[in-house]
């Protein structure tokens, strides 16, 4: 399939974190400078978990990761950002693009500019935006009153929170609002849940471009049930949570695995599963899938 319910958008905007985000990308690499990545920054485990301890910075963890899954290969760049130091040292564990995005923000004025100068080095012509450019950490309220604090943590929960919010409130970087405001079609997912697709529209101003925005917005489910209290909640139950703690309803269509394709009350299933992992998007069958629900879409606007 050519995508051709794809090609006829302008600007499709995909959101989220984690390697879901990055999948999404690399599937929709074919739309060039017309797909922008708005990426979930508030990390706070492994090397990212690290570094933000130390140099008190955004969580670069998921700009990078959707930058190596969208670098082309093989190439030196590719393989020199995604090496991770072994050993005993204080290097350990560390991933080198995130020291490299880290360095290079602390030599330009704004971490956007750190982002697009490594995306010109790899040659990338998709845009990424990180959600915010300043430091913020995802907090759940508990049934309880408690609050539980940073992603990690958070992952860790027994039971759904009540509520999320962002400590400390950050502004959204103001291209991501734009992106957001321009698109004609944007992608939610997939990923975990309530640390990698709920973190970016907790910010007010992302939230706000949401509900000005006439973009149709899909949400695209995980594979397998993510280890997180969210797994507790149906996939309707879900959504409903997301819109009941946002305050507005903004998703409209929802792509699904299934064995076969069919779709149901606003749902497209497909087989989307990877034969290579259990837990991973088949990358053309995610384009070719999208390409149908939009297809639909189109057909309907010109009938």
């Amino acid at each position: 399939m050519k995508h051709n319910g794809l090609n006829h958008y302008n600007h499709v905007v995909a959101i989220g974190g984690g390697h879901g985000l990055g999948r999404v990308l690399s599937a929709l690499s074919f739309l060039g400078p017309k797909l922008t990545g708005i990426v979930t920054t508030t990390d706070n485990g492994g090397s990212t978990g690290r570094l933000r301890a130390q140099q008190d910075c955004i969580a670069w963890g998921d700009l990078r990761n959707c930058l190596t899954q969208l670098a082309r290969r093989p190439s030196v760049g590719s393989l020199m950002f995604e090496y991770r130091f072994s050993g005993e040292s204080e290097l350990s564990g560390h991933n080198l693009g995130n020291l490299m995005l880290m360095a290079l923000d602390e030599l330009c004025v704004r971490p956007l500019d750190a982002v697009n100068l490594v995306r010109n080095f790899l040659n990338i012509d998709t845009r990424l935006i990180p959600m915010s450019e300043e430091p913020t950490h995802l907090v759940a309220l508990q049934a309880s009153g408690e609050s539980v604090f940073g992603e990690t943590d958070v992952d860790k929960m027994q039971d759904t929170p009540i509520a999320l919010s962002l400590d400390p409130q950050v502004q959204a970087t103001c291209e991501a609002c734009e992106a957001i405001l321009e698109a004609d079609l944007i992608i939610l997912g997939p990923g975990s849940f309530l640390t990698s697709i709920m973190p970016p529209l907790l910010l007010p101003k992302i939230a706000h471009a949401l509900a000005e925005s006439k973009a149709e917005v899909i949400l695209v489910d995980n594979l397998t049930d993510e280890p997180s209290p969210i797994a507790n909640c149906s996939l309707s139950n879900k959504v409903n949570w997301c819109h009941q703690v946002l305050g507005l309803t903004i998703i409209d269509k929802i792509l699904c695995n299934a064995d076969t394709h069919y779709e149901e009350n606003n749902i497209c299933y497909y087989p989307l599963r990877s034969s290579h992992h259990i837990g991973l998007h088949d990358k053309q069958a995610l384009a070719d899938a999208l390409s149908i629900m939009v297809s639909h879409k189109h057909c309907l606007e010109q009938a």
